[in-house]
């Protein structure tokens, strides 16, 4: 005779979820747990004394008056200290990106009619055709102009013209959303990798805009995707040493100098993906901005997984027997992409997670070290810190890798997948378009917390982490405004060309 359980038993694995909540709770609200129950004895000691007998002992204490204004003093000095010395606060006031013009369309079909004429390689067309069918790149996807030529001749002009038609349709843009005139403007940081001019794309900003001659502005190249955030860490040390400042961080990155027309796969992939863009933010540390910023500044965590061969491989320049330079992937990418990944959760884990999924990774990592090297790695569950991500869009695979290796949803790396389908992989300025899609969808909340994740040359992992200062509305502009309700789409694993 078989026994049954009875009716009103709860299942084990309900009961450990239970106590994994009890225990969450416990460890994350140590201070209150801790606290209560002392407060509560203190409130029912109080109360059996009775006011008689705590009116006794209040007045039995002796007060020394030269004990007393020391205290005081010890105070007013510890406080200042702090004040003076603690970091000052960094404002994300607003920020615009680039909406490329129309008739720079480049639908997956003109991309590939082009490439039969101008590569006239039947192996290296089909590794496009294969590449194109995987990437998750819609059909809006902006080429420059230079690059829709048959042949494609492109020279240092049309680079300039590509990087002035970025950077000032999008400057004018922030200067209208903000109100600020040029002179208010401290501080111009512009990262573009490949397209590294003199005069710099910098001094292109400062000779347009008419800026102050003190201005402080710095042109980051050779940096990769990831070199939007550097630009932002950048900026947020600036504003740490300068007071009362206001800066503008540029990221872009020219592709017209990029065009390869050889047999080189690891130089066509690049070709595939890489897509115009540009964003321009702008940060501030004075304290009147505060009231109508968007976010503030809570973390930047720079790390990178650079120091063999593999990772150096893994993304560089080469120049083909004609001389024309582009950027060849390898296909360690993600592997070296993986192991930067790491060393930035370390590093970022501790800043951002709450108590209980940090005491999980150190009995974990202290678990691998000293006990058993083949336990399991725990992977913090970052939905506990976070309320939305934005990861670098540089393809379909590096979103998939995420998702997997973070625990993600389909609707967290929402905004990555629909930013490389609707503009393609824009480089260090993928970011912003993610964050402004999430904006678009009107998602972003009050005390909403932000992890942008960029992923570059070297192979580098970079992190920022921005908290919202206001529920913010549903833009009438910007990048999305024409085309946000068509969004989020079904995007297939693969679609036939």
């Amino acid at each position: 005779m078989s026994s049954t359980a009875p009716r009103n038993s709860v299942p084990n694995s309900t009961k450990l979820k239970y106590v994994k909540l009890c225990c969450k709770y416990a460890v994350n609200r140590t201070i209150t747990v801790v606290l209560l129950p002392i407060a509560i004895s203190g409130i029912v000691e109080a109360l059996r004394l009775g006011p008689e007998e705590l009116l006794r002992l209040w007045s039995s204490l002796q007060f020394d008056p030269y004990h007393l204004l020391s205290f005081c003093f010890l105070l007013i000095l510890v406080a200042t200290a702090y004040y003076l010395s603690r970091p000052r606060k960094v404002y994300l006031v607003d920020y615009a990106c680039y909406l490329p013009p129309a008739f720079c369309r480049a639908p997956t079909s003109t991309f590939m009619e082009h490439s039969k004429i101008i590569i006239n390689n039947e192996k290296s067309v089909e590794f496009q055709r294969r590449i194109l069918e995987r990437s998750g790149l819609g059909e809006e996807t902006c080429m420059p102009p230079a690059l829709h030529y048959i042949p494609p001749i492109p020279t240092l002009e049309d680079s300039y013209i590509e990087a002035q038609d970025t950077m000032f349709t999008t400057m004018d843009s922030l200067f209208q959303k903000t109100g600020l005139q040029p002179k208010d403007i401290d501080i111009v940081i512009v990262n573009c990798s490949i397209f590294c001019p003199t005069p710099s794309l910098s001094a292109m900003i400062v000779n347009r805009y008419k800026l102050r001659s003190n201005i402080q502005t710095f042109n980051l190249g050779g940096m990769g995707c990831s070199a939007g955030l550097i630009s932002i860490g950048l900026a947020r040390d600036l504003l740490q040493a300068h007071p009362n400042s206001n800066a503008i961080v540029f990221s872009l990155e020219v592709i017209t100098p990029n065009i390869y027309l050889g047999k080189d796969r690891s130089m066509l992939l690049p070709s595939c993906l890489f897509r115009m863009g540009g964003a321009a933010i702008l940060l501030s540390n004075r304290s009147k901005e505060r009231k109508r910023a968007k976010y503030s500044l809570l973390h930047v965590v720079r790390t990178h997984k650079g120091a063999d061969d593999r990772a150096f491989n893994c993304v560089r320049q080469k120049h083909d027997p004609e001389g024309i330079m582009a950027v060849s992937l390898s296909k360690d990418l993600m592997a070296v992409a993986g192991d930067a990944l790491k060393t930035n959760i370390t590093a970022l884990g501790p800043l951002v997670l709450p108590p209980f999924e940090q005491l999980l990774f150190a009995l974990t990592f202290i678990g691998r070290k000293f006990v058993n090297p083949k336990w399991k790695a725990y992977v913090p569950d970052f939905k506990e810190a976070f309320e939305h991500f934005c990861i670098h869009a540089g393809g379909r695979a590096v979103i998939d890798e995420l998702e997997k290796s973070l625990n993600l949803t389909a609707k967290q790396t929402e905004a990555s997948r629909m930013t490389l389908h609707r503009f393609g992989n824009t480089s260090s300025s993928c970011l912003w378009y993610e964050l402004s899609y999430i904006e678009a969808k009107g998602r972003m909340k009050k005390g909403d917390r932000v992890w942008q994740i960029g992923l570059g040359s070297g192979f580098k992992c970079n992190s920022a982490v921005w908290k919202c200062m206001k529920t913010v509305k549903t833009s009438i502009d910007g990048p999305w405004a024409n085309c946000i309700d068509r969004y989020p789409v079904h995007i297939p694993d693969i679609i036939k060309l």
